[in-house]
């Protein structure tokens, strides 16, 4: 609301609370409407697709735009997906009560990052706030936060580690200094909602006061983070911003946890996209969380998720999830009945976590409850699953596991059955409306109950009395909140109105009544409704405090259910798509048996069966492995299935093998595909080499690398060289001795395995039948020749000429072997005059055309031979 000529008490009190919340858009209460105005009508007009007015204001013309308030819940989810900042001025007193302009104040203000709004949250996702604090010699604080869980991480690094922190996380908003913009613009720019915070919020001894001060405590110690003076910057801004978005009820942020490096496998942004773990690259792709995702609780959901990102390298932690998956898989009946109760389980994080922010309603409280009473049950079928597996070889790791499960699981049956005592199974959605407590809970409340309910019955004694006593049949008790209750007669009987009734409103059609008796009972009922819903209040209240002592142990029942969850459907898809359990080494082997991709095998046409294949590499026989083949023969998939495979592994799921013998990885890294950046001036190439630098200055002797076509954005000779000498490199470290699979089409690669000890060639193998090219899928060993590149031209549907013109190309090519000895020959190409004769073709149908024709005796033929042979001759030109 601009500053009018004339500035009126309700603009004064619009333009002081907009001063508070610059660049935020200001939902402001009137009356039953939330109103905009100004800049912020425009921009709510074209998110929202609602009407954007004009009003004179003393003057000076002034946008309006606006919503009924109880529409809330629709509009403000398309606000904040539209990266909007959303400051809700609600009436903080009863307008009826009010003395002058209504007390007005922003009793939230809702971002990407921070939001309590179902309708704005995915409920398979986390909706993390993050908090980047840069400081110098490359070192960097982030800091991740889900206000709707409670979930709140640290940690710090370089600029790759944060880089790969946020790409795994997908924050919905990140914090950043201001003075840092240009340096985080330039990082992580462009790829998230962003805020800017003032200089001071940046400071060590700030940030470490705001985390003790909330969590009541005199260190940081037990927390772990003591020694991350960056992280304790990062994790201390997103505290400071949830006071200034007006969230201050966050008991349920009950720790803080560090983001350990040195415990999960390191994927770079580049490998979290190329193997297209979470989200596809290309639009209506699958990626692998849709093949692995059959959990059935959206804590389970959100927890596979962030699995999916941080695949553990510690073996035993790897062991006790396959181990459990394995459980399920030798119980199913167990398991069966597991899934069954987790089915019924809501989402037990953010319901608690609703409760600590005072939000929850009377129907979640009775959804925490039903998914409470699913805790005992659950705990009972995990001590049967313990005896089932007593007398086998794992019995006594797998009591060790189930145990723990067991221990931490708390069914909170007192306040299970508390609410399940006081609060309605059909309970409504507002807690201030009645209807919801339960009758025998409150003498008062009941007696109230009684009053409301009786004195109706007795209204309609009353009406049947009055029609007996007037005669009048048409006689009708009725209510509005203008006149409460009244007698209504039609015109056609008011000459038998009794003369003790007071006549309140004269209607077209009919008189309206009351009576001292009537007005009585109104009162009765009026009073009785307004008191029931004060205690109701007061009870659901007290109940909701109750509740929020056990925010803690319920976050630790979410915990442990997302768990078994994630899990779970971990032995789901074992089962149906026949995954085997991987053998987790210390050593630095990898061989897999009849390795498949998890993804390509599930999008099969029915009855194609996806070729399986075997692959092995170590330090010190098989190091490196460059894979040649024809285009479309399936190097790539190939590729991307061992990253998986050793991924999902990790992860403790089982994985898509006869049999896969995993030595810890600590670090995958892919360069596959080809993509550009063209807003920041880097070509093809140029993001090729950058994704490669980043892998050839990161390597450990536990790394698995994958390389597809590397050199291919340049020149030959170029691209060959840098090939070449990236090989050579992956060989010859002398600390380390990553694991390397090397797809390309360079066959001049080939050779360096004659003279290095540790690199093998293979080839996918192909087969030609009448010409056709036939992928048989199959790694073999040896290397290749041949890439077929012009047969998969043709395939694609490139037009002839161009088939033909190439094939000519590449037999003077291949014919001469041009090399830069002999660069010359290049220039001896036969130059293409686009009138291809017939009889000097490098198509092989036209070769085989012309020898048919070259033994033909036309001399002999009569004239239907030589008919029944020029259609021989035509449908062959046609094949």
């Amino acid at each position: 609301m601009a500053k009018a000529q004339k500035e009126t008490p309700l603009s004064k009190q619009y333009n002081q609370i907009k001063a508070k919340y610059p660049g935020a858009l200001l939902l402001f209460r009137v009356g039953d409407f939330y109103e905009t105005f100004g800049e912020d009508a425009i921009r709510a007009s074209k998110i929202l697709g609602i009407v954007l007015t004009r009003r004179n204001n003393g003057g000076a013309h002034e946008e309006l735009a606006g919503f009924p308030h109880h529409s809330l819940d629709n509009y403000l989810p398309k606000l904040v997906r539209a990266g909007e900042r959303v400051a809700i001025c609600d009436q903080l007193e009863d307008p009826a009560a009010a003395k002058g302009i209504v007390k007005r104040g922003v009793t939230e203000l809702v971002t990407p990052g921070v939001s309590l709004n179902d309708n704005v949250l995915d409920v398979r996702k986390n909706n993390y706030l993050a908090a980047v604090h840069i400081g110098g010699d490359n070192l960097f604080g982030v800091a991740f936060l889900d206000i709707s869980t409670g979930e709140f991480m640290t940690a710090q690094g370089n600029a790759a580690y944060v880089d790969k922190m946020l790409q795994g996380f997908t924050p919905a908003e990140v914090l950043f200094c201001k003075r840092s913009k240009q340096e985080f613009n330039q990082l992580f720019g462009g790829k998230y909602h962003t805020f800017q915070l003032e200089d001071w919020c940046f400071g060590y001894d700030y940030g470490y006061e705001q985390l003790t001060s909330h969590f009541q405590t005199t260190t940081l110690k037990g927390f772990g983070i003591e020694n991350l003076p960056l992280g304790i910057i990062a994790a201390g801004v997103i505290l400071h911003y949830l006071r200034e978005t007006e969230h201050k009820e966050v008991s349920h942020i009950g720790r803080v946890t560090r983001l350990e490096e040195e415990k999960y496998v390191w994927l770079d942004r580049f490998t979290i996209r190329n193997l297209e773990l979470v989200y596809p690259q290309q639009e209506g792709g699958v990626p692998l969380i849709q093949i692995l995702d059959q959990t059935v609780t959206p804590m389970g959901a959100r927890l596979l998720r962030k699995w999916m990102v941080l695949p553990l390298k510690e073996k035993i932690p790897i062991e006790e999830r396959l181990n459990t998956v394995e459980h399920f898989l030798g119980n199913p009946e167990l398991h069966e009945a597991m899934m069954q109760c987790l089915k019924h389980i809501g989402d037990l994080e953010r319901l608690i976590s609703k409760v600590a922010v005072r939000r929850i309603n009377p129907r979640e409280l009775v959804q925490l409850k039903k998914s409470l009473k699913q805790i005992g049950p659950i705990k009972e079928l995990l001590i049967k699953l313990g005896e089932m597996e007593l007398g086998k070889k794992t019995s006594v790791f797998a009591r060790s596991i189930l145990n723990k499960y067991i221990d931490q699981l708390n069914p909170c049956s007192l306040l299970a059955d508390k609410i399940e005592l006081e609060i309605r199974e059909d309970a409504p959605v507002l807690s201030n409306q009645g209807r919801m407590i339960n009758s025998g809970v409150d003498p008062e409340l009941d007696e109230l109950h009684a009053i409301s309910y009786e004195g109706k019955d007795y209204l309609l004694k009353l009406q049947n009395r009055e029609i007996e006593r007037t005669g009048i049949g048409s006689l009708k008790i009725a209510y509005n909140r203008v006149f409460g209750y009244y007698l209504e007669v039609t015109h056609s009987h008011r000459d038998k109105v009794p003369a003790d009734w007071i006549r309140k409103q004269t209607l077209v059609n009919a008189e309206r009544y009351i009576t001292p008796e009537l007005k009585e009972y109104e009162e009765k009922i009026l009073n009785a409704e307004d008191r029931i819903s004060a205690i109701e209040f007061r009870i659901f209240s007290e109940l909701v405090q109750t509740a929020s002592e056990y925010v803690g142990t319920i976050q630790q029942n979410a915990t442990v259910i997302s768990t078994l969850d994630t899990l779970s459907s971990f032995a789901i898809v074992a089962r149906k798509n026949k995954y085997v359990k991987p053998a987790i080494s210390d050593g630095k082997e990898l061989d897999i048996r009849d390795g498949r991709h998890p993804v390509i095998e599930q999008q099969l046409a029915v009855g194609e069966a996806y070729v399986p294949n075997d692959l092995f590499l170590d330090d010190a026989s098989q190091q490196i492995i460059i894979i040649t083949g024809p285009n479309m023969a399936g190097k790539s998939a190939l590729l991307r299935q061992t990253a998986l495979i050793v991924l999902m592994a990790q992860m403790g799921c089982y994985v898509p093998a006869k049999s896969a013998t995993v030595g810890i990885v600590d670090k995958v890294f892919t360069r596959v595909g080809a993509s550009d950046n063209l807003s920041r001036g880097e070509s093809t190439f140029m993001v090729e080499m950058t994704e490669t630098a980043s892998i050839l200055n990161n390597l450990s002797d536990r790394s698995l690398v994958l390389m597809d076509e590397i050199g291919r954005g340049t020149s030959t000779y170029d691209g060959v060289s840098i090939a070449w000498a990236i090989t050579e490199y992956l060989h010859n470290q002398l600390e380390c001795r990553p694991k390397t699979l090397f797809a390309t089409h360079y066959h001049e690669l080939n050779q360096l395995a004659d003279d290095f000890p540790r690199i093998k060639n293979f080839n996918v193998a192909v087969k030609e039948v009448d010409n056709k090219v036939i992928f048989l899928r199959k790694l073999k060993p040896g290397g290749s020749a041949h890439s077929f590149g012009i047969h998969v031209a043709q395939i694609a549907g490139m037009p002839q000429p161009i088939v033909l013109r190439a094939s000519e190309i590449m037999q003077h090519l291949e014919k001469d072997h041009v090399t830069e000895a002999h660069k010359t020959k290049v220039k001896e190409i036969p130059k293409n005059n686009y009138q291809l004769s017939i009889f000097e073709p490098a198509d092989p149908r036209l070769e085989e055309l012309k020898e048919k024709l070259s033994l033909l005796d036309v001399n002999t033929l009569s004239p239907i031979e030589a008919l029944l042979k020029l259609n021989e001759f035509q449908k062959l030109v046609r094949k």
